[in-house]
């Protein structure tokens, strides 16, 4: 369902694009060989050509054309044999050039589409106008003296994907949802690490609103490098209430680049927005044009891992799981592997069960992800099998886990140790019964008189004295008989 905004003369439709640049993982940066190592001391990863000394060359880094091919082919885009790179030219303190190497009239990848999953239920489709590869810039540092301004270079020349997605996002939880989607992707890709946190995948928002039924696009503002997916949010949230009251209040919406205050909570103006032609687009005379073989491109599609969305399906088809529960194994490839482990044989409800509500409970509780899990998933297989052998109870179960994640040790070592398996001998736990039964003369006759409830006291009293080990199934029909 699509958000949108109540005014004083009616309802307005939000209408959002997004352009995200995803930094490329790659050892080095787009044209030069300088590390792209997250982290590093200022200015201590940057070559000749990254500081745009007079007379140094750019050199294409042709694993970056593999990895914008491969996030291409993930996104279901065409794959353009031939690209071009341009010079676009702006000024910026942490351009040295003076202008970026970039693509524009002929972008290495064309139009694609990713699916988001919609809280109904349903799927909407969101398309990909292109992707192309550029150089990123520097980073200028504004809190590290009263009155000057630091600029590190580490950053300038690694290689970003900027993937730009056509207007038909319709709010701040489609933008999420899309967000969420594509940093899956190309985190199961392995083409970006997505961490928003670290710069390497930053969006721009792009957003307009416009009275419910009207078809014309109203006059855009784009917000400028929002770093995390909440702050996209709650940029979008703002800016349309903005719009919306500006052109209520009789005012016109400019068309400009905006920046995200997350102090303030606002977006403000950051400067007019330029058109292409502001840019000054030409062939970069250094770089030729890069010319791709098919075969190429179709054996880097052999490659490709199984894509989130058709993991989902086939979680929900082939296991049974619901919806939700397939979104939330899917979300990390690790993860997703992790459950078919645990899966593997056994009851894929009650596996996935234990893998979303205790393990990764757990795992966030203690700021852990699933790779650093110190139960593996042959160990969690190992105590299902336990419960679903009757072994030990689900009760018990949890305590075991609980010891597990604390330890490290099997669940079998554990129950063994401490004596914890359960007891399904009917002819012991009949005699507990009947020595709880005979010590609350009271209490069997108030359930005879109607007081229904109370047969959750006996079931108490019987796990009570055998220490949860009774099986729980045995002791419910044992019970009905007895109080008849």
């Amino acid at each position: 369902m699509a958000e949108t905004v109540k005014g004083d003369t009616g309802t307005w439709e939000i209408v959002i694009g997004l352009e995200v640049h995803a930094q490329a993982i790659s050892n080095s940066k787009l044209f030069s060989g300088a590390s792209t190592a997250f982290g590093a001391e200022p200015n201590s990863q940057v070559s000749f050509v990254d500081a745009a000394m007079p007379g140094m060359l750019p050199v294409l880094n042709a694993y970056c054309v593999e990895q914008a091919v491969r996030t291409g082919l993930g996104l279901n885009a065409k794959i353009n044999l031939h690209s071009v790179f341009e010079r676009k030219n702006y000024f910026y303190p942490d351009l040295p050039q003076g202008y970026q190497i970039s693509q524009y009239q002929h972008p290495i990848v064309g139009e694609g589409v990713i699916e988001i999953d919609m809280p109904d239920g349903s799927i909407k489709k969101i398309g990909i106008e292109r992707l192309h590869l550029e150089q990123d810039a520097g980073k200028s540092l504004h809190d590290q003296h009263p009155k000057k301004s630091y600029v590190d270079l580490n950053r300038s020349g690694n290689a970003l994907m900027e993937i730009v997605s056509r207007p038909d996002l319709r709010g701040a939880d489609e933008a999420s949802a899309y967000l969420n989607k594509l940093r899956m992707i190309l985190r199961y890709l392995e083409t970006c690490d997505g961490n928003m946190e670290e710069g390497s995948m930053r969006a721009d928002v792009n957003l307009s609103v416009r009275p419910m039924g009207e078809n014309k696009l109203g006059t855009r503002c784009e917000i400028k490098n929002v770093n995390s997916i909440k702050a996209v949010q709650m940029a979008i949230a703002y800016e349309a209430q903005r719009q919306v009251e500006l052109i209520e209040g009789g005012g016109k919406i400019a068309q400009e680049t905006r920046l995200w205050d997350p102090a303030k909570g606002v977006t403000r103006s950051m400067r007019s927005k330029e058109e292409a032609h502001d840019y000054r687009y030409f062939p970069d005379p250094d770089l030729l044009p890069v010319t791709l073989q098919s075969e190429w491109v179709n054996e880097i599609k052999e490659t490709l891992p199984e894509l989130p969305d058709e993991k989902k399906h086939r979680f929900i088809k082939d296991y049974g799981l619901s919806l939700y529960d397939a979104s939330v194994l899917i979300s990390e490839r690790a993860r997703a592997a992790y459950f078919e482990d645990v899966a593997k044989g056994r009851d894929a409800k009650l596996a996935a069960n234990w893998v979303i509500n205790e393990l990764l409970g757990l795992l966030n509780k203690n700021g852990k992800s699933i790779k650093e899990s110190p139960i593996s998933a042959p160990q969690l297989g190992g105590l299902i099998d336990l419960i679903s052998d009757e072994t030990i109870s689900g009760k018990i179960a949890k305590d075991v886990f609980a010891e597990m994640f604390e330890t490290g040790k099997d669940a079998a070592a554990i129950v063994e140790d401490k004596g914890l398996e359960q007891v399904t001998d009917t002819g012991a736990i009949e005699a507990v019964i009947d020595e709880i039964l005979a010590a609350n003369p009271d209490n069997v006759a108030a359930y005879k008189g109607g007081k229904d409830k109370l047969f959750g006291f006996f079931v108490g009293q019987v796990m009570k004295q055998t220490q949860g080990k009774a099986n729980p199934q045995a002791v419910n029909e044992i019970l009905k008989t007895k109080l008849g």
